[in-house]
């Protein structure tokens, strides 16, 4: 409007009444358009669309002068028309009030705790209008075709309004913020998420992408070379590379993916990575310290476990089995499972053995280590059949550390949470077995 405010002034000089009147009808159909737009969002009467119908009435007198006065003052016409835009632009900064959207992708309903404390913290905002849409992924058979499709929009806390995916047009909402915390699009042995949500496809629809990984890395020097190329499959991913911004658990950590990133595409691209990546904490480990044991729903069936006959407590040891320890050593593995179980069992009326493998566990055998999965499958439900000790495979991770006495188990993000929660930590050795199990 102010550049056909500054060609009117133009043609009215060249006495090109024609095109000022043409130009004028313009003015007043976008004048009309955009309080239609304010009036529908703000309501009937709303200051800003007051000043948009004054601004209508002027240019229309405007009009009438030019169509009927053999001469009109081009400079005096502008100044009145700048004047009137002047007021409907101030009251649209001042006046209305907008709202920031933000939207959350998780997949996986127990890696919530990783988006779940910024979330509260949006929704907890006045100016902003936040959305939680479960997004579906799916397994992979061993030549990386899609096998079955998992939607666990159902398992997200109570107090977390779900969106469906499927009713959310991304398109016409174009959301200012979308947080994910899966960053692997396409290059997961294991699992994928719809390809529809890839990072790569997600930047067109929003203005700033952001990446909060659904775990939690042992700290490590970020000089350390040998130790970079250890996380180097964590920081090189497609979620990193695609992202506005990538918000890590510390600022070591985010020195070390600044590091890792620059040695693999060039010193030339450090200052993007620092302007990217930013060590402002993860939310899992707000989500930990904030869980406290009295508060937690605990089954029933776990409480019969639990318990000693006179209703005090047992020790409770989480025991968790990786991805990483399971690849490495497939067979050991599992014999190190039966034996860590036949200790547990002999020793059930002091201790109770809380088993929680990784929520991908079974779906990387079938994808990558297809010839253990009936073994494995055998010793899960043989575990829970015989009822002595807990399984979870529940979508609360934070259940499982704040109920637990200690940690056994493999190396494991869960570990750092574990640490964080001041909970004692010792790491399996999957070569090591008991003299009966030898």
């Amino acid at each position: 409007m102010q550049r056909a405010h500054a060609a009117i002034r133009k043609t009215l000089k060249a006495k090109n009444k024609a095109s000022a009147l043409e130009l004028l009808e313009q003015c007043q159909s976008y004048a009309i358009s955009l309080g239609q737009q304010i009036e529908s969002v703000e309501g009937e009467g709303f200051i800003t669309v007051t000043l948009l119908e004054e601004y209508c009435e002027l240019v229309y007198q405007i009009y009438e002068e030019v169509l009927q006065l053999p001469q009109v003052n081009e400079i005096r016409v502008h100044n009145r028309l700048a004047k009137a835009l002047i007021k409907v632009g101030n009251s649209i900064r001042n006046d209305i009030h907008v709202r920031t959207e933000v939207v959350f992708l998780p997949y996986k309903a127990s890696m919530w705790d990783s988006l779940e404390s910024v979330w509260r913290a949006a929704d907890e905002d006045p100016d902003c209008e936040a959305y939680v849409i479960p997004i579906p992924y799916y397994d992979k058979n061993p030549d990386g075709s899609f096998r079955q499709k998992h939607d666990e929009r159902d398992q997200y806390p109570r107090d977390v309004p779900i969106t469906n995916y499927e009713d959310f047009d991304f398109a016409e909402h174009h959301p200012d913020m979308i947080f994910i915390h899966n960053p692997y699009d396409d290059c997961n042995y294991v699992t994928s998420i719809e390809p529809f949500f890839y990072t790569k496809n997600l930047k067109q629809f929003t203005d700033k992408l952001v990446y909060i990984p659904y775990f939690v890395l042992g700290e490590i020097d970020p000089e350390n070379e040998e130790a970079l190329k250890g996380i180097e499959h964590f920081c090189v991913t497609p979620g990193v590379l695609y992202a506005d911004k990538v918000i890590v658990q510390s600022e070591a950590m985010r020195q070390a993916y600044i590091n890792v990133l620059t040695n693999a595409a060039g010193k030339h691209t450090k200052k993007i990575w620092e302007e990217r990546i930013l060590g402002l904490g993860s939310p899992k480990v707000d989500k930990v310290l904030n869980t406290r044991k009295e508060d937690l729903e605990i089954p029933r069936e776990w409480l019969n476990i639990t318990a000693k006959p006179d209703g005090s407590w047992k020790k409770i040891i989480l025991y968790n089995t990786g991805l990483t320890a399971f690849l490495q050593q497939g067979e050991q593995s599992l014999k190190k499972i039966r034996d860590v179980f036949q200790i547990f069992k002999e020793n059930q009326d002091e201790v109770a053995l809380l088993w929680r493998p990784h929520p991908l566990l079974e779906e990387t055998i079938h994808s990558m280590r297809p010839q253990l999965q009936a073994e494995y499958e055998e010793i899960r439900r043989n575990y829970q059949d015989e009822g002595w000790g807990i399984y979870d495979d529940s979508a609360d991770l934070n259940r499982a550390i704040a109920l637990c006495d200690a940690y056994y188990g493999d190396g494991s993000s869960v570990i750092q949470l574990c640490q964080k929660a001041g909970k004692p930590v010792m790491i399996q050795n999957v070569d090591i077995l008991s003299e009966e199990a030898v």
